[in-house]
């Protein structure tokens, strides 16, 4: 009895230690590498704490490896857009102005009763509502409402939308979104007049977001320290 107390408070602390050591994100919502290693984790601990026969460290052992994939896929997926894409996926468009794509919730393997239960999860119970909404690599739904629907701001004090489409990112980590580009009706003369004006090449945007106005928001790449370098 002693020792099953003994290996059961010895796993949870080694548990709780390799979660703690992935970062806070494993306790949010998860991505699917990360739903992964948990589940592998608790399968480990639990084989651990249930047989006594099985030594501590044959869980140990794969338990410490496991959290170590995961940070190194984290820093992998941190440097490398690809990488990241080809982990965890990309997010899909699913309603663009009040329309729903059907075939992006057929790639998503999504029933439009799974949309609207989404929707409904976002106080949306209307699509033609949308101007834009995305299935993000977590599987979660985000949403923007058409500007003349957002509740309590332009009709209560009646004043008109001074845009008819929701702000959408165009380049995130230099990765150009070319259909979001021409919802918008912007080209790529547009993007590399942008990208000249505020001295930066396509590879230094992190992140460029707008909407079929002139407005638009760019951040460009913080340089790499030294360290970070080496």
């Amino acid at each position: 009895m002693k020792l099953l107390i003994f290996r059961t408070i010895l796993i949870y602390g080694c548990v709780l230690f390799s979660m703690r050591l992935m970062g806070k994100r494993q306790l949010g919502e998860l991505q699917p590498e990360e739903l992964v290693s948990t589940i592998l984790i608790s399968n480990l601990a639990s084989v651990s704490i249930e047989s006594e026969e099985v030594p501590v460290t044959a869980s140990l052992i794969p338990l410490f490896l496991i959290a170590a994939l995961e940070l190194l896929g984290s820093m992998l997926s941190f440097r490398s857009q690809w990488f990241f894409n080809l982990m965890s996926g990309r997010p899909k468009t699913v309603i663009l102005d009040g329309q729903i794509d059907q075939n992006a919730l057929r790639m998503l393997r999504l029933t439009i009763a799974d949309l609207m239960e989404a929707l409904r999860g976002k106080d949306v119970f209307d699509p033609r509502d949308v101007s834009y909404a995305v299935i993000e690599t977590n599987g979660s739904l985000s949403v923007a409402l058409r500007p003349e629907r957002e509740p309590a701001r332009l009709a209560d004090l009646q004043l008109k939308a001074q845009q008819t489409q929701a702000t959408i990112p165009f380049v995130l980590d230099g990765q150009v979104l070319e259909d979001n580009l021409h919802w918008c009706g912007k080209d790529a003369d547009w993007l590399a007049r942008t990208a000249k004006a505020n001295k930066a090449l396509l590879s230094e945007i992190l992140l460029l977001i707008g909407n079929e106005t002139e407005d638009y928001f760019l951040l460009k790449k913080e340089p790499r320290s030294r360290k970070e370098a080496g």
